[in-house]
């Protein structure tokens, strides 16, 4: 059973579908990327963001090793295994099966295997997609929204 943070969580991650996609952006309807769209959900459901955003290219993740997407995650929310993840929960993801995480969706069904994620990505409006076997193997964390308001 989710609680009703969890419930809200996937509520409102819904609502953004549709949201074209705009690097950088989070704002609902108007325009975002996935990690505006954690960012969206972050001010609506658990209040002011913790903290400032630096400029990233579209690209931040090909350049270096660091796992800067995870570090800032594990800053601000509970890390939990991904086996544990529910609706409502953060999924992270590596692009390419060797590199770092750089995208992130909401868990809205299921499990890390074979539920969907409501997430934002290049091209595409935020949308809700089945997990599948190619979003599972690299998944690269879970994270766990803090309690909100």
């Amino acid at each position: 059973m989710i609680d009703s943070q969890a419930e809200r969580v996937v509520a409102v991650a819904r609502r953004w579908i549709g949201t074209p996609y705009h690097h950088q952006a989070s704002r609902e309807q108007v325009g975002t990327d996935c990690l505006g769209l954690v960012r969206g959900i972050w001010r609506e459901v658990i209040g002011p963001e913790p903290e400032r955003v630096p400029a990233y290219s579209p690209h931040w993740a090909e350049t270096g090793r660091v796992e800067a997407l995870l570090v800032a995650a594990r800053r601000r929310m509970a890390e939990i295994d991904p086996a544990e993840a529910a609706p409502g929960d953060i999924l992270a993801f590596r692009m390419r099966e060797k590199g770092i995480a750089k995208h992130v969706g909401i868990l809205v069904t299921g499990d890390c295997r074979s539920g969907r994620i409501v997430h934002a990505y290049e091209g595409h409006a935020v949308c809700e997609t089945a997990i599948g076997p190619s979003w599972a193997r690299r998944l690269a964390g879970a994270f766990r929204f803090p309690k909100g308001r």
